[in-house]
């Protein structure tokens, strides 16, 4: 976005915002304001003039700018800077968090923000509604939780959500346990990109923020379990995973990536663990000095020496699937693949080094695509097209279907 802030009229004038996710019209992207850069700028400017988006599922995708003129904003000063234009409507109100953009599917812009009641005292937060201000004329609402806009995807602020997280795990057994038994403590990870969370979406478009938990212990990188919070309800739960397994947090997942490229500088930003063929895996887009992308890390959060790297996401989802065969996986999701066998004539074959090894994938006669590695099939390398082969293959479902084994008939 910055390298696209050309576009922008009276570029001296104004800077880039916070940048944040939200889905418009079903596409999910990346907005960011366009913000006055001094008091000076924002006497002469009067208004910004709109807003940055960018894909966040494309890599190869361009910023756009969209017009929009905003009068209040976090930048402008005095009675329109939009903290205080809140507050004045406002006042008995208890906000918590910073204002955040967010965007109808007409392209209209709104700021929100959240606001609540503490829990005892003034400890602790719970997010009762938002108030969401028009930025060209000031016209300002109070929305309720349960009344909010649909368009409207971070209802809850993640600052307020990062509170809760900590409360939760420091004093899941009261204070003084905080402080000397330390009975289940366990330590929110700092590695989200939003205030120290990580805003998500699940398969029907709902967003959540994610967050790991960590050992109290200095040196230690297991993680205890992670929290999905509902981003327009703020109903969380905590997930502990399989207790009879050793995990790795985010943490150990990023020295992974900083160790695996030392020479290049390259660091990894933003670890979500997700299921891959039945493991818990962390993913995480590896950046240069300069912050662009590199490529897609996975690593297995159970078994770090199972590591692997794409241009793509598929590109890593597919040698991760030829990782988990060497680590002895079944790598079909539900851990309960159906082995299965066929015999046919190879009809094509592609083979791509990785590493050390190299991968095959092949069609056979019967109109269906394999997949194999050289570390589990060394005389797999032998593949060409008109030999008849016996395989053994997992049925997951895929389009190319994992290989256990593989015999070709005729090589000795």
């Amino acid at each position: 976005m910055k390298k696209a802030f050309g576009q922008v009229p009276n570029t001296s004038y104004y800077e880039l915002g916070n940048l944040q996710i939200q889905k418009i019209n079903g596409e999910y992207v990346y907005i960011a304001p366009v913000e006055f850069s001094g008091f000076f700028k924002w006497w002469n400017g009067d208004h910004t003039p709109g807003y940055f988006t960018l894909s966040a599922t494309d890599s190869s995708a361009n910023p756009k700018f969209i017009k929009s003129e905003m009068v209040y904003t976090p930048s402008s000063y005095f009675n329109k800077k939009i903290e205080r234009h809140i507050r004045m409507q406002y006042p008995k109100h208890i906000f918590d968090g910073d204002v955040q953009l967010e965007v109808d599917d007409e392209g209209k812009p709104y700021y929100i923000r959240s606001y609540g009641e503490f829990i005892t005292a003034r400890n602790g937060f719970e997010v009762k509604g938002i108030v969401m201000v028009d930025p060209n004329n000031g016209v300002t609402k109070d929305y309720s939780l349960s009344d909010i806009p649909e368009f409207i995807d971070g209802a809850v602020s993640p600052e307020a959500v990062s509170l809760q997280n900590s409360y939760f795990g420091n004093y899941v057994h009261g204070f003084w346990n905080s402080i000397f038994g330390k009975t289940d403590v366990k330590l929110p990870s700092d590695e989200g990109i939003e205030a120290n969370v990580s805003p998500i979406f699940d398969e029907g478009g709902e967003m959540y923020y994610f967050t790991d938990f960590t050992s109290p212990k200095e040196g230690v990188d297991s993680m205890l379990g992670y929290s999905i919070t509902n981003s327009r309800t703020g109903k969380a739960t905590y997930y502990t995973g399989n207790l009879e397994e050793s995990y790795m947090d985010s943490q150990g997942a990023l020295q992974i990536i900083e160790k695996k490229f030392i020479e290049k500088k390259w660091h990894g930003e933003m670890p979500i663990l997700y299921n891959f063929y039945g493991e818990a895996s962390w993913l995480s887009p590896v950046l240069d000095s300069n912050g662009f992308l590199q490529n897609y890390f996975i690593v297995s959060a159970a078994n770090p020496e199972i590591s692997v790297y794409g241009n793509t996401p598929n590109d890593a989802l597919r040698h991760y699937k030829t990782a988990l065969q060497r680590g002895g996986s079944t790598v079909d999701g539900t851990s309960n693949a159906e082995e299965k066998q066929v015999t046919g004539i190879v009809a094509r074959v592609y083979k791509e080094k990785s590493g050390d090894y190299t991968i095959i994938s092949f069609l056979l006669d019967n109109r269906q695509s394999y997949i194999i590695s050289s570390e589990n099939e060394p005389l797999a390398i032998y593949l060409r097209e008109g030999d008849k082969v016996n395989v053994n293959y997992l049925e997951t479902g895929e389009d190319f279907l994992p290989v256990k084994e593989i015999v070709i008939e005729g090589l000795k």
